[in-house]
């Protein structure tokens, strides 16, 4: 079992910064590929980007590639989304998930947080 809570949300300007932190319990955390994905209202969610089990490998979605950056911090069971360069179509809540595939599929993680709010304002 691996439990996530994610924080680091809020309300930020267009062309501002972020980051989102994800904790994650148990000692299994480093067996799993971890995932970001971001729901906004009226849609489906959307695949963010994801990290391998060491942090190696990241690899992201089109319309966030360049902009965000997913790390992880094994020894400390966390992992980071940095965003930059945010746009108002950025506005979702913001999960973080976990898998032992990473992929972009949300079905292929097993474990999910609860998801923080972003809102981004023009």
């Amino acid at each position: 079992q691996v439990q996530l809570v994610e924080s680091g949300g809020g309300l930020v300007q267009a062309g501002g910064s972020l980051r989102l932190s994800c904790a994650a319990s148990g000692r299994t955390f480093s067996r799993y590929a971890m995932g970001w994905f971001r729901q906004a209202p009226g849609k489906e969610r959307e695949f963010v980007g994801t990290i391998s089990r060491s942090g190696g490998i990241t690899y992201y979605g089109d319309s966030v590639r360049g902009r965000f950056t997913i790390s992880r911090d094994n020894a400390n069971n966390m992992v980071y989304l940095q965003m930059n360069s945010l746009k108002p179509e950025d506005t979702a809540i913001y999960y973080c998930a976990a898998g032992v595939v990473g992929n972009s599929l949300s079905s292929d993680y097993n474990y999910w947080g609860q998801g923080t709010q972003v809102t981004v304002s023009s």
